[in-house]
């Protein structure tokens, strides 16, 4: 028996992390999965534990920012209960200088892989007849809880999970009343390849199936904003809203203590 309501299901970024997690959850008999990534040895495992589970799945190695690909791929994988738009970059965290080429490549990826991915799968879902609850389909955008503070050791990552999470809530004002709901997912720290060279303290760190579970589960109680752990996300919100010459003093300053500290445990 499928764990969720959706039967039919879009994830990019399905190689690793989140995103594997996010298709292992939702992998059961009865199920299909649409999985996209551009790594396709992950995915190719990733899409073997799905079917192990049951899951009837087809896999397609897409680039997000290639806006075309995704329009096909999308479009060509009708009908869809649930996307999750989950693929994302992270970049060098910590740097004393932000790359531009790297800049460029997570607010590309993070912003418009994500656009690419959502406005195919709004007007598939805008053509679908809507089912008991009224909602003709859901499209979940994988955020950050750094969407809440501009941090300088990663101002790129920050400012384009901002984005992200300001579009999705403020789309799905625009989209709920045709039966499409967006679903703003900002997530803690989850320990993940991406996370793993993180110089910041990463407090509550998440497995990725915990994670997953708290997404699906916010979805699925037709939640907007998506935020989880509730401590992190507080303390974040409060970091956030200090001036930013004291937040970002404060920030750098947790930054230093923590490289100190991993010195010595190293040492």
């Amino acid at each position: 028996m499928a764990p969720y309501p959706w039967r039919n299901l879009l994830i990019t970024g399905a190689a690793s992390g989140l995103g594997r997690a996010l298709a292992e959850a939702c992998a059961a008999p009865g199920m299909t999965l649409h999985l996209g990534d551009v790594e396709p040895d992950g995915l190719a495992e990733t899409a073997a534990l799905c079917t192990g589970r049951g899951a009837h799945v087809m896999t397609a190695v897409v680039d997000v920012c290639d806006a075309r690909a995704m329009a096909a791929w999308v479009t060509g994988a009708q009908p869809l209960d649930l996307v999750i738009a989950n693929a994302g970059v992270l970049g060098e965290i910590g740097a004393p200088f932000e790359c531009p080429d790297q800049a460029r490549r997570i607010i590309e990826t993070n912003v418009m892989g994500t656009i690419n991915t959502a406005l195919p799968a709004i007007a598939v879902m805008a053509a679908q007849a809507p089912g008991s609850d009224g909602v003709r389909g859901r499209i979940a955008v994988i955020s950050s809880i750094l969407a809440f503070v501009a941090a300088p050791m990663a101002p790129a990552y920050s400012a384009s999970k901002s984005a992200l999470q300001a579009w999705a809530e403020a789309m799905d004002g625009n989209e709920r009343a045709r039966g499409i709901r967006i679903h703003a997912v900002a997530p803690g720290y989850i320990r993940t390849g991406l996370s793993a060279a993180n110089t910041m303290p990463m407090p509550l760190i998440m497995r990725p199936a915990r994670a997953a579970r708290l997404t699906l589960e916010g979805i699925a109680a037709g939640r907007t904003r998506i935020s989880f752990p509730r401590r992190v996300h507080f303390g974040i919100r409060l970091v956030g809203a200090l001036p930013p010459d004291l937040r970002n003093a404060l920030i750098r300053r947790v930054q230093r203590w923590h490289l100190r500290r991993q010195r010595c445990t190293a040492g």
